[in-house]
């Protein structure tokens, strides 16, 4: 089963990082990533630039609205993913506590269950 598993935390306080924090923070996330991609079941991980820099479209009756900014109105915002094949959700867990531990301050980890879509092929 593939999971994502879904970064979040206080932007402002990841972004004003120095880079040594920077580099020792991604040298421990790394560090717990290397088993599952050396396994072939890490997928995709991506950090999302911050929240300025997004777009929001905003679905209505008439034509879409176009409007700058997530408009998020917490506390936490989505920084990042991984997609990783686990056999259980036990073992998404384990790997999100891992994450937690090597990533500095608060945040959150939320783990779903993904579906793949991919054109002409039959999806797992």
């Amino acid at each position: 089963m593939l999971y994502a598993i879904l970064c979040y935390n206080d932007e402002d306080t990841v972004f004003s990082w120095s880079k040594e924090e920077e580099q020792a923070t991604m040298d421990r996330l790394l560090a717990v990533q290397a088993p599952l991609g050396a396994a072939g079941k890490l997928g995709p991980v991506a950090r999302l630039m911050p929240t300025t820099a997004a777009t929001t479209l905003r679905k209505g009756k008439n034509e879409p609205l176009i409007l700058d900014g997530p408009f998020a109105e917490t506390k936490e915002q989505l920084l990042g993913f991984y997609v990783i094949d686990f056999e259980t959700l036990d073992e998404a867990i384990e790997f999100s506590k891992k994450l937690a531990v090597a990533n500095p301050g608060a945040g959150s980890y939320e783990i779903r269950p993904l579906h793949a879509f991919r054109p002409g092929t039959m999806a797992t």
